[in-house]
């Protein structure tokens, strides 16, 4: 069963093709919070923003809260910031805001929700109040190939501290939208639009499938009255009292994991008797006590052939977590040279036998990896990350070769798993494990036998490209 399908059912179900548009506000619907927020908080940290500034971005705020300032007030303070920045210095800006925090704040349900339009054909499109530069990396992370938003006025590369009109908000959103269904032939009401404010009212009114997302209180209200099927989304944004204790137990979980390990380990006088009890118990506590359950496909090629080289994608901090309850035994984990320093994990990772590489030190990481291929050709299996780090999305990274090499010199085949979603659970930069159901693909073992150096690269860009089609299939 896919996952979130009782979400997009009504979408596989309904009419394709792209006269059905999905239309999608964004702060608060795609992503948890919201986005100018983030800005702020670069400017504020950088000191590119006083405290005379802050307040009057924080009265500005409260007056168009009130109803005492209008949007094009609110927005035309906020350009007025932006006086004289070259544009390409705010476009970088924006990538890595959005790479640092905003990556992380998009809601898995939204993301399942955009690619159930895609799967139809439909036409999709961002239609929000903010800049550009807040929504873009979203939408294109997405794969959202329309934005509809405000614009700011560029003069010779450099933002003038003007806005264009009209903005994009309340009923410009209705405007633009409209104008994008004449260009590209959308049907209106055939057409589906996600918001969680009532500001977006004129917008939803004229669109045949109104969806409140998150909805405030007043456009929960109308919803009730008029409805509209509403729906909220807890995987993003604070976490609960009991998402805390829960993800905190999990971690936690590991040292009396590595105790019970000790207690084979002791009587038989075998370290890898203590890392398997101690991994496997981890594995099946740890994820239990966080929630998160795996939906494995291929499950049997864990098991086909071993010792192998197990390669994944790195998504999450809790892969290692994951890849526990997964291989369970008879395996050594591959990682940087930090997690060494880790004060909770670094202790159990070395009575584990994880390799550690300096990835700054070409040498010394190749010499590091020479007893894992020792361990490799003695039985034990081996499981590394080969893009190196974990990314902020889904989007899969290079992979280094380095796993490819140890698998090719000890004669053992790559196995590939595949975690279509773990950063639903815990992504990058987050300290709280949600709960969640992983997805996980674990593709047939590719043999070595016949790999030469100089056929490597093409046999490297071939298991990446299986890892490719799992993401996008």
């Amino acid at each position: 069963m896919a996952l979130h399908a009782d979400l997009t059912r009504e979408i596989d179900e309904g009419p394709a093709g792209p006269a059905v548009g999905a239309f999608f506000d964004v702060d608060g619907t795609l992503i948890a919070g919201f986005s100018a927020v983030a800005f702020l908080r670069d400017r504020l940290a950088s000191g590119r923003m006083g405290a005379r500034d802050l307040v009057d971005a924080l009265l500005s705020t409260a007056r168009f809260e009130l109803g005492r300032l209008g949007f094009s007030g609110l927005i035309a303070a906020t350009a007025a910031w932006l006086r004289d920045v070259p544009e390409q210095e705010l476009e970088e800006l924006a990538e890595r805001i959005f790479a640092r925090a905003l990556a992380t704040a998009i809601y898995p349900e939204s993301r399942a929700l955009v690619q159930a339009h895609r799967r139809r054909g439909h036409t999709l499109a961002v239609v929000s109040s903010a800049t550009r530069y807040q929504i873009e990396p979203i939408a294109r992370e997405l794969g959202i190939p329309n934005v509809l938003c405000t614009r700011l006025e560029v003069q010779n590369g450099r933002l003038t501290g003007r806005h264009l009109w009209p903005t994009v908000y309340g009923g410009g959103k209705a405007m633009a939208a409209r104008e994008l269904a004449r260009a590209q032939g959308i049907d209106l009401a055939q057409s589906y639009f996600y918001t969680d404010s009532h500001e977006d009212l004129p917008l939803l009114e004229i669109v045949g499938r109104p969806r409140p997302t998150n909805p405030n209180r007043r456009l929960a209200a109308v919803a009730a009255l008029r409805g509209w099927p509403a729906r909220r989304f807890t995987t993003r944004g604070t976490p609960g009292l009991t998402d805390v204790v829960r993800s905190s137990l999990a971690l936690a979980s590991i040292v009396p994991s590595f105790v019970l390990g000790a207690v084979p380990g002791v009587l038989n006088w075998s370290r890898r008797d203590m890392v398997n009890l101690a991994l496997t118990t981890w594995g099946e506590v740890g994820t239990a006590l966080a929630g998160v359950h795996l939906q494995v496909h291929g499950e049997e090629h864990l098991w086909s052939h071993r010792p192998a080289v197990f390669v994944f994608n790195h998504q999450s901090a809790i892969d290692m977590l994951l890849l526990c309850k997964l291989l369970r035994r008879d395996f050594v984990g591959v990682a940087k040279q930090e997690a060494r320093r880790n004060p909770l994990f670094g202790p159990a990772f070395v009575l584990a036998g994880t390799v550690f590489i300096d990835r700054s030190d070409r040498q010394r990481a190749v010499a590091a990896l020479r007893p894992a291929i020792a361990a490799l050709k003695a039985g034990t299996s081996l499981v590394i990350a080969p893009e190196g780090t974990r990314s902020p999305t889904p989007r899969l990274g290079p992979f280094k070769k380095g796993a490819f090499h140890m698998a090719m010199g000890a004669g053992v085949p790559i196995v590939p798993i595949v975690f279509r979603n773990a950063l639903d659970a815990l992504p990058k930069h987050g300290l709280v494990i949600r709960p969640a159901t992983v997805e996980v693909v674990v593709h047939p073992p590719v043999p070595t036998e016949g790999w030469r150096v100089e056929t490597l690269e093409r046999h490297v860009a071939e298991v990446r490209a299986l890892f490719v089609q799992t993401l996008e299939g």
